[in-house]
């Protein structure tokens, strides 16, 4: 073999040898860039405001089933609330909103004992008020919230109301939205039905929405057309009211338009706090929840976070931490109503009697209910 055949050889076998070990190293590039790109995107998640929003979807995987919304009621089933009949339907703006958009097998409408207890709190701290849970199943109750429902009903202004969507949407600003099948876009439709309701329900009758994982801790019978920040930056949508007339209607009717207009069933938050925070920004000519005075927003208030958000979701174990509860006691004195994380805390047991914050709170707010609970808060 001559020897430029031999070196163009051994050349040849050089290159592939670069070759082969500059793909080898694009590969380990490739593993760790998106190692840390992950790394990244775990961070940026974990440190966003919004991770309540954002955190139960991935834990999601069957399909919600939501064949119940336009299911006919069975007999038996729970009070149809007829807003075309002006006897039955709410009245003016003194009315409290709690929403189950949960759908129930042959077991029957189940209502926990905490969800039981934000329902009494609202009524017992505000007796003039009327507090309507609306649900969405056609079912009964089940055996364990009959009796429940029973320790409710001692509150006179506690009504217990199903909802069906055909007849809830008509001539509203959503009716052929709605028709039109826009909730089966959604990956989470059971959440974004409750977004949709609480802005609904607030354009029909007015009131304050609250929701379910909310315990009222004074009056609000004198509170309109407001809302609570979660932080500093973003409205949150677990506390709302609107008026039904002036700047009450001009916001309930921007809503609409905002979830209408920016719908999106594939983002969790987008169709909830979204909503509110977006309208605001208009609103108010600001994008952060801090600078949004009632000056800026011509009347409209927002409150700060220690009003109904006054532990910090990424410290929300501190309602079940004992040894902190006086700290934690004298943070939710100074709280309108206190919002308990129910995504993040729902699995956390209390066993009553307890001296956990947010048994303390139980008993003194909804007494009725934390005591009929038994051994299991």
């Amino acid at each position: 073999m001559s020897d430029g055949i031999r070196e163009g050889r051994d050349f040849l076998v050089s290159l592939r040898g670069g070759v082969a070990t500059a793909v080898r190293k694009m590969r380990k590039r490739v593993v760790v860039g998106c190692c840390l790109g992950t790394l990244l995107g775990i961070f940026v998640f974990t440190s966003n405001n919004d991770l309540i929003q954002r955190m139960t979807p991935f834990f999601v995987t069957p399909p919600e089933d939501i064949s119940c919304y336009i299911e006919v009621s069975t007999p038996g089933s729970v009070e149809t609330l007829l807003t075309a009949d002006v006897k039955s339907a709410p009245k003016g703006s003194k009315n409290i909103f709690f929403h189950e958009t949960s759908c129930f097998g042959d077991e029957g409408i189940t209502l926990t004992p905490r969800q039981a207890c934000a329902v009494e709190s609202a009524a017992k701290m505000n007796p003039t008020m009327q507090v309507y849970l609306l649900v969405l199943s056609h079912s009964n109750f089940s055996a364990p919230t009959k009796e429940t429902v029973t320790v409710l009903s001692a509150y006179k202004n506690v009504k217990i109301r199903r909802i069906f969507m055909e007849e809830y949407v008509k001539n509203t600003p959503l009716e052929e939205w709605w028709v039109s099948g826009i909730l089966r876009t959604s990956k989470w439709p059971r959440s974004h039905m409750s977004d949709i309701l609480r802005y609904l329900t607030l354009w029909k009758f007015g009131g304050i929405y609250l929701d379910l994982d909310v315990v009222v801790t004074t009056s609000l019978e004198k509170f309109t057309n407001f809302a609570g920040a979660e932080d500093w930056e973003d409205v949150a949508a677990g506390v709302l009211g609107f008026g039904t007339t002036g700047l009450g209607r001009r916001i309930a009717d921007a809503c609409l338009r905002d979830l209408k207009k920016n719908f999106r069933g594939n983002v969790w938050g987008n169709n909830g706090p979204g909503v509110i925070t977006r309208t605001l920004q208009k609103l108010c000519a600001t994008k952060y929840a801090r600078d949004m005075t009632p000056h800026r927003c011509r009347g409209f208030t927002v409150y700060p976070p220690s009003a109904f958000y006054p532990i910090h979701y990424k410290k929300w174990k501190l309602y079940f931490d004992e040894k902190e509860k006086n700290s934690t006691m004298s943070i939710i004195r100074r709280a309108l109503a206190i919002h308990v994380w129910n995504k993040l805390s729902s699995s956390e047991i209390i066993s009553p009697p307890s001296q956990v914050p947010y048994a303390l709170v139980a008993s003194e707010y909804c007494p009725k209910v934390y005591t009929h609970s038994g051994k299991l808060f």
